[in-house]
């Protein structure tokens, strides 16, 4: 990417910028969730409507990618946006907020969507440029149900692509900058399910029952002590017990109790020494207190492991685009689960994290993501678009070393 390229991407974001915030509006206004989000398709495509694009779908989801070739057949690129929302109640107060109760975009994709959509139109209309081809994959699923995952196996990427990137809005760093590192960004992450059986009988008697819930309570401790005592302090790897539930009334002891969370971890091996670990806790300790304890562990995303060549190229775009400070190297991962692990684990490429705080306001203290309050600045969403179109471009070039 040459210098005369700098402006010539960040004006064409902001040129876009109004259809983007329309794009991404449209679908706040009415969020899906999980591998199913047709009415978010339905609006994708109609952004795309008219462009000189291949439509790649599959089965397994409603997602779909968009295939632009450039005049040479070179290396090939993929910029990813996911689709889907979060199952909470909004509370924004702003005037597009979801339509559809107990349902909201609190993670940002809404953004990705119009983001990626303004970038495959930005570089439909400059096609010529292109040394390759460029692959926009527009995901569903990505909140729990591995929509990656499914349309990898529905092989809506193959022949695979040589590189590929994501952007995240994030509005805990200030608007319009990115951040990012080679090597782990984000962790792995896994469900726990804890079942703990003994005997139920009258509170006034727990001499004749074998009572669970002070054994729950037991794990819980026991687990922690298990994270800190087995763990390498540097090959960290974080347990949270976010669900307790037993007992119908007060003066009863129930038969059972459950536990249910989450680990996330940096490694394969952290990650097996914890699977191993809960289940002879939870064994051992209910055992020790005459009751059972059945483990099960659903694993999630794997860890999200970023190509140190695609996030030195990241680096690179985003300082040439809008200059120094423009990008923060991240000294550590974060615990949040990525399912473009899934890709990356298959495809060199980076993830980075745009930061879209919201005007006014103080970004290490702002609603983070997730949170049923959250605001974004949409005027970051130029530079985004921006990044998504140069990093194609840079790579598509010069590849790594651009």
């Amino acid at each position: 990417m040459e210098e005369n390229d700098v402006s010539f991407w960040t004006q064409a974001g902001e040129t876009l910028l109004d259809e983007m915030v329309a794009l991404r509006r449209a679908i706040h206004a009415e969020p899906e969730l999980g591998l199913d989000t047709p009415r978010t398709t339905e609006k994708a495509k109609k952004a795309l409507a008219g462009l000189p694009l291949e439509i790649l779908e599959g089965p397994s989801t409603s997602g779909f990618v968009a295939v632009l070739r450039g005049p040479a057949n070179g290396r090939k690129v993929l910029l990813r946006g996911d689709m889907d929302a979060l199952p909470l109640v909004e509370e924004t107060g702003l005037s597009f907020a979801s339509g559809i109760v107990g349902v909201m975009h609190a993670c940002g994709h809404d953004t990705h969507t119009a983001m990626l959509a303004g970038a495959a139109k930005a570089l439909c209309a400059n096609r010529a440029r292109l040394a390759g081809t460029v692959m926009f994959m527009f995901q569903p699923g990505e909140e729990g149900f591995h929509g990656a995952r499914f349309m990898m196996e529905d092989r809506l990427l193959d022949p695979l692509p040589d590189a590929a990137f994501a952007l995240h809005v994030s509005p805990n760093f200030p608007s319009g900058v990115f951040a990012g590192r080679g090597g782990p960004l984000l962790a792995a992450a896994d469900i726990f399910d804890i079942t703990i059986t003994g005997k139920g009988g009258h509170a006034s008697q727990p001499h004749d029952a074998l009572d669970p819930i002070p054994v729950a309570c037991e794990i819980v401790l026991a687990l922690q002590v298990m994270i800190t005592r087995s763990v390498p302090a540097f090959d960290p790897v974080v347990l949270t017990v976010a669900r307790i539930q037993s007992g119908t009334t007060d003066n009863i002891i129930p038969e059972r109790a459950e536990l249910e969370g989450t680990i996330r971890s940096f490694s394969e091996a952290s990650r097996a020494l914890v699977h191993e670990g809960v289940k002879r806790v939870a064994r051992h300790v209910a055992a020790a207190h005459g009751t059972e304890a059945a483990v099960e562990i659903t694993p999630g995303f794997p860890v999200t492991i970023c190509d140190a060549r695609a996030a030195a190229l990241a680096k690179t775009v985003a300082e040439r685009l809008f200059g120094n400070g423009a990008w923060i190297s991240m000294r550590t991962p974060v615990m949040p689960a990525e399912d473009f692990s899934y890709v990356l684990q298959k495809v060199p490429g980076a993830m980075a994290f745009l930061g879209a705080a919201p005007e006014g306001g103080d970004f290490k203290t702002c609603c983070g993501l997730h949170s049923n309050r959250m605001l974004l600045d949409e005027r970051a969403m130029a530079r985004g678009m921006a990044m998504h179109c140069a990093f194609a471009e840079a790579f598509l070039n010069d590849g790594f070393a651009a």
